[in-house]
């Protein structure tokens, strides 16, 4: 068959097949248009999930005549003035959302310039342009899509049920409710409002309509800038997590996208506090000059392309550490909601209680003790386990001495209650029950000392030890592997692993951290690879280092069932509260529960 071009139909169908995908896609172009117009309201209608019907309405600057007839037509853009794909300032850019859309469905589009007479329709029906026409329409610009798919009915049959294709919709919508907090979104599915969220002033009160309360109340803010990279945000306390990674968004300058480079760097930054299938909540924005990220490598621009990827990495990891080291030991709110839950009483009948009359063996004569004498703290955390002593330099023995002031930890030692209060009593063996200033806080001991260790384990990890082969190992990698391996050497050799190239397709292992004891260094060494290049960094190296001294931490702590005196109480409590993430142990567990007072008092139905 000869070479011929195809008809300007079948392509602006082939171009809805790559940027159209369902009735979500379209909406995302119209509602980007809507925002790239300058529009502070926009309302989206749906029916049967986006199939029937899909209408958006802007306040925006509207458009012309002559403009309505330019829109509908492939490569037709207001948004690169000077022609330049290396400064994009506007989300839309491509125009070609509009000729795809109409190439595949019924498109209606009313628009009206402000202080224009009239406003005009322009209607497109699968591909067909009609004559444009005057009509009557309020300031900015109203379009709908009917029948999606009508001329191209191989492609309904990809589409979900209804509800499926709205969740897409509400997901898509949401991310950009993110981006845009000044601007009032709208969202009615089959004439029943889905949201609608007003104009806020800041960035969180927007995060809070669209993440909800539970986020907001315990979200953490972040900011930090490097050169002309600015990141800024809000991301959950570690003991507000979920099971998946839904709930993670990134942003590029103002621009929704999605982004492996940003779990790799949120994965790397809370490892120290949540297990591996476990996700805290964030929503981050990073804003950099227009020519350091290209987003012109997707059709649908939800994928972009950063100059120096391992820069904004770096910074996301950086940001995401300070911020939560400023948290010190403080716990989501959630998991006070939660114990509040639990000690609400079912709506059920009670029986009186019986009175308590005890015999005359069981009544004692309670005595306040006065002769509190300080005590070594938590004398069983006084060595590591064996297997941290070969990884860890001399002269790590001890890990706690925090009692070295002659006076008992009193109340009438402080001038106000300290944050953690003033231990009262210890319940079971294994909780700590403290009096703060404004209610009780109880405290898992055994989970709040795992985490004091596992601190001060890492902070005497500054030179871990190594481990030299009596025979190093080769190990085989593609060309690609292999560069990868070597930009990271010094990162590599700073965890206690020293690789050097060996031939043109191979590299030498020649000496390990002691730590990891006998591993299958073939499968290490590849799989740091294929890490690298996926996340940009060698995780899974620290990854296994800290669950080691997170074992560690663990067998050294104190345990459940150990009777502790108030002194040694009060001294975990002050430890905790210089102890930076001491608000939750290792594995994402809060280590204690904080009941406000007021909260107290709605349990017994005092307030």
């Amino acid at each position: 068959m000869k070479i011929r071009k195809l008809e300007p139909h079948l392509i602006n169908q082939i171009a809805a097949g790559e940027v159209i995908e369902r009735p979500a896609s379209a909406v995302k172009e119209l509602v980007e248009n809507a925002l790239d117009a300058k529009a502070t309201t926009i309302t989206v209608q749906l029916r049967d999930g986006g199939r029937s019907l899909i209408a958006v309405t802007d306040n925006g600057i509207g458009m012309g005549p002559e403009d309505l007839e330019l829109a509908v037509e492939r490569h037709a853009t207001s948004k690169l003035p000077e022609a330049d794909l290396f400064n994009i300032q506007t989300l839309g850019f491509r125009g070609e959302a509009l000729p795809s859309i109409g190439s595949v469905s019924r498109l209606h589009l009313t628009s009206r310039l402000q202080n224009a007479k009239e406003a005009w329709l322009l209607k497109v029906e699968g591909g067909e342009k009609k004559p444009i026409m005057p009509t009557s329409h309020p300031q900015g610009t109203h379009i709908e899509v009917k029948d999606l798919f009508y001329a191209t009915p191989a492609r309904l049959k990809f589409l979900k049920t209804p509800t499926t294709e709205l969740s897409h919709t509400v997901e898509m919508l949401n991310r950009l409710c993110m981006g845009h907090h000044a601007v009032g979104f709208k969202l009615l599915s089959d004439q029943r409002v889905v949201f609608d969220y007003k104009s806020c002033e800041g960035l969180q009160a927007r995060l809070s309509q669209v993440m909800g309360t539970e986020f907001s109340q315990n979200a953490l803010p972040l900011e930090m800038s490097r050169g002309d990279i600015h990141l800024r945000g809000f991301i959950s306390l570690p003991t507000l997590n979920r099971s998946n990674a839904t709930h993670q968004y990134l942003f590029v300058n103002g621009r929704p996208v999605k982004d492996k480079l940003l779990h790799g760097a949120v994965r790397a930054a809370y490892q120290d506090f949540l297990a591996s299938d476990r996700y805290p909540l964030l929503a981050l924005f990073v804003d950099l000059p227009y020519e350091e990220v290209d987003v012109n490598v997707h059709p649908a621009k939800t994928e972009v392309r950063f100059r120096d990827s391992g820069l904004i990495r770096g910074t996301i990891v950086s940001a995401l550490k300070q911020t939560l080291g400023g948290a010190s030991h403080k716990t989501s709110t959630t998991v006070s909601a939660q114990a509040l839950r639990s000690l609400r009483p079912e709506p059920s009948y009670q029986p009186p209680l019986a009175a308590y009359r005890p015999t005359a063996s069981q009544r004692v004569n309670y005595i306040p003790r006065t002769d509190y004498k300080p005590t070594e703290y938590l004398q069983e955390a006084s060595h590591i386990q064996k297997t941290c002593h070969s990884g860890l330099e001399p002269g790590s023995q001890e890990i706690l001495n925090q009692v070295q002031d002659d006076k008992p930890l009193r109340d009438d030692n402080f001038m106000e209650t300290p944050p953690l209060g003033f231990a009262k009593a210890q319940l079971h063996g294994t909780y700590i029950i403290a009096q703060g200033a404004e209610g009780m806080i109880i405290v898992d001991q055994h989970a709040a000392h795992e985490r004091l260790v596992y601190e001060k384990l890492k902070a005497e990890m500054g030179h871990v030890q190594r481990q030299p082969l009596l025979i190093p190992e080769v190990v085989e990698l593609d060309q690609n592997a292999l560069q990868r391996l070597k930009d990271v050497q010094q990162e590599l050799k700073a965890l206690g692993l020293i690789i050097e190239p060996f031939g043109e397709k191979a590299m030498l292992i020649r000496e390990i951290p002691a730590l990891l004891g006998e591993v299958d260094l073939q499968r290490l060494l590849r799989d740091l690879a294929d890490e690298i290049e996926e996340l940009g960094s060698p995780l899974s190296l620290k990854e296994r280092l800290a669950e080691i001294l997170a074992t560690c931490a663990c067998h050294n702590s104190v345990r459940a069932g150990r009777k502790l005196s108030i002194e040694e109480m009060n001294a975990l409590l002050r430890q905790m509260e210089q102890t930076p993430h001491s608000g939750q142990c290792n594995h994402g567990r809060p280590t204690y529960v904080e009941l406000k007072r007021a909260d107290m008092e709605k349990l017994f139905g005092r307030r």
